[in-house]
């Protein structure tokens, strides 16, 4: 998965942002390649666990299917805990299409990104490259 580091550094920032609650959003693409990121609001304010707010989510994938793009990567903030899928991300994970990415925020001075394909429960860590721009 390839991303522009301005996508990784709005996700950090995000997470930052609405932490001590968890953050999500949605990174759109087409043919392979980002084209809009959408932060969304966590309806559920928890440090531990996020759901996206159902009107946005509307409004996100009516856009979605309106440009002609599809969801690369669905993205949330783990508060205390390491960049990698709880049993609830891997039991709610939906898109097996989509990657998922996790900022971790254990050490909030350096945040960690990664990503994962979570296919019929199964996790796959996959390579995440960071574009300038």
């Amino acid at each position: 998965m390839q991303l522009p580091k301005t996508y990784v550094d709005e996700m950090i920032a995000h997470a930052l942002q609405d932490d001590p609650n968890e953050c999500c959003g949605i990174i759109a693409s087409r043919n392979g390649r980002a084209t809009k990121f959408f932060r969304m609001a966590n309806p559920e304010h928890s440090p531990y666990r996020y759901s996206m707010d159902s009107k946005e989510l509307f409004k996100v994938t009516r856009e979605l299917d309106d440009a002609g793009w599809e969801v690369m990567g669905i993205y949330h903030s783990h508060t205390h805990t390491e960049a990698y899928p709880s049993p609830t991300d891997v039991r709610l994970a939906a898109y097996p299409e989509a990657f998922y990415l996790l900022v971790s925020l254990m050490d909030k001075q350096k945040p960690v990104v990664n990503a994962y394909r979570i296919v019929e429960g199964q996790i796959t860590k996959e390579p995440l490259n960071i574009a300038k721009g």
